[in-house]
């Protein structure tokens, strides 16, 4: 598909589509949770529809509306010898250390860039907990079969906190875990006590969502943390687990969300509602941004006002993305109507994206006239001159795709994006949030405009 873009002056309200993070977490406690689930304001993005599939496949009956997703859960079943993950790297990190509680072979695959994504953490990990684990050389498919036992193990979360989130539902939801050192840590009355040791690690928000959707699904019961470097998991002499009847809403999403805010800082006042400003989202630091550059922004409880656009004449800004590696593309965006020199940390965590988004974002941004340089960690962005509409290409990614529509707002001319439809990942219905917002934006598939 491609999507062409005029100039344009947008204005309006708009709620944020449903945060893929808290969504496919969601899925995943409910597929652990015995009993019904009602999941409301949910996802219907591809990486959600990837969850869904998932999480049925491993034995839950799931029913979709699109105002909730009801799950049916009495514990793992698998009724597959293959699970694919689709292009969601949360679903392939998260997912597999929980496929690992089944004493049964299972093939786990993905499709696109999923399948050149490193994931030689779990052939470090998995052997140390009695999974045996088979893969391509590092990479998908790979094949697993447990049961996981938890044990007392040190981990890297210097490339992703995702294997970490994995590692936390399956320890929280394995059966008996086994005790493999002299418990000191705890008080008398714990039987049993495993922990998880993480050094290093990234996108610690990240881990806090996880840690927020297990308080709600009463999975955190059994759990402590200490200082996000050492996680606890102990069994209480007759405590039982909880089950059932669970009602959990879906956030808004910081990450969709940031785009449309950038939007409004570079071509008009707009108003974001369904946003939690208490979230623990790591992508709402963007509004750090947003204000560092000067934009004219009002932070209320439930949405974000956007009074007035800054045109090209905001103020360049640093900002340090290492825990929010997601927001490298709608800052990019931003940078680019700022005046002088932005610059941006944490351009390690973005190889492993669905494209390597450093080179991707230099390469996209320079067709449209803006240099960006990459230096070790940093990438500094040059802004404030007019940018040039032109022919872009998402790389399949869609951030990219939505951080060049964002950009080619207030550019001089019509930008047209190739491979437009990558948004279906995340946000399949940015382009129409953009048109709802003003913005003149047409679809065309297989030269027929929509």
């Amino acid at each position: 598909m491609i999507v062409k873009i005029q100039p344009s002056v947008i204005s309006g309200t708009i709620t944020a589509a449903a945060s893929k993070s808290s969504m496919q977490r969601a899925l995943a406690a409910a597929l652990l949770t015995n009993g019904e689930t009602t999941i409301l304001n949910p996802g219907h993005s591809n990486d959600d529809k990837a969850a869904i599939e998932i999480i049925t496949a491993l034995g839950a009956d799931v029913v979709v509306r699109e105002e909730q997703v009801i799950v049916n859960s009495f514990g793992l079943s698998p009724r597959s010898s293959e699970i694919n993950c689709g292009e969601s790297g949360l679903a392939v990190r998260m997912f597999t250390p929980i496929i690992a509680l089944c004493d049964k072979e299972i093939t786990i695959n993905g499709e696109g860039s999923l399948l050149s994504r490193p994931i030689d953490f779990f052939e470090e990990v998995l052997p140390q907990l009695g999974v045996s684990i088979k893969s391509n050389e590092g990479k998908l498919p790979m094949t697993i079969q447990g049961p996981l036992q938890p044990k007392n193990i040190e981990v890297s979360g210097s490339l992703s906190s995702q294997f970490l989130t994995g590692l936390l539902f399956a320890y929280s939801a394995a059966p008996n875990p086994i005790l493999t050192e002299a418990d000191e840590m705890m008080n008398n009355n714990l039987s049993e006590t495993v922990c998880i040791k993480v050094h290093d690690l990234k996108s610690k928000p990240y881990i806090d969502l996880t840690l927020d959707v297990m308080k709600k699904f009463g999975m955190d019961l059994h759990l402590t943390n200490k200082d996000h470097e050492t996680f606890c998991f102990y069994r209480e002499t007759g405590v039982e687990r909880n089950s059932g009847g669970i009602v959990y809403m879906v956030e808004g999403d910081w990450s969709g969300a940031a785009f449309l805010l950038v939007a409004g800082a570079v071509a008009g006042g707009i108003t974001v509602a369904g946003l939690d400003v208490f979230s623990t989202q790591a992508d709402k630091a963007i509004l750090q941004a947003l204000m560092d550059c000067g934009t004219n922004i009002s932070i209320e409880e439930k949405q974000i006002v956007i009074n007035t656009a800054l045109g090209n004449h905001g103020k360049a800004f640093h900002f340090n993305a290492t825990d929010c590696p997601d927001l490298f593309p709608p800052l990019v965006a931003l940078a680019a109507y700022c005046n002088g020199t932005t610059v941006i940390e944490g351009v390690s965590r973005l190889q492993h994206k669905e494209s390597n988004r450093a080179i991707t974002l230099q390469e996209e941004f320079a067709k449209m006239g803006v240099e960006i340089i990459l230096q070790d960690d940093l990438m500094m962005i040059k802004g404030g001159e007019v940018l040039k509409g032109a022919n872009v290409f998402s790389h399949h990614d869609h951030r990219i795709a939505m951080a060049c529509a964002v950009a080619a707002l207030q550019a001089d001319g019509e930008t047209v994006i190739e491979n437009a439809e990558a948004v279906n990942k995340s946000y399949p219905h940015f382009y129409e949030d953009l048109k709802l917002l003003k913005a003149t934006v047409s679809l065309h598939v297989n030269d027929l405009t929509d």
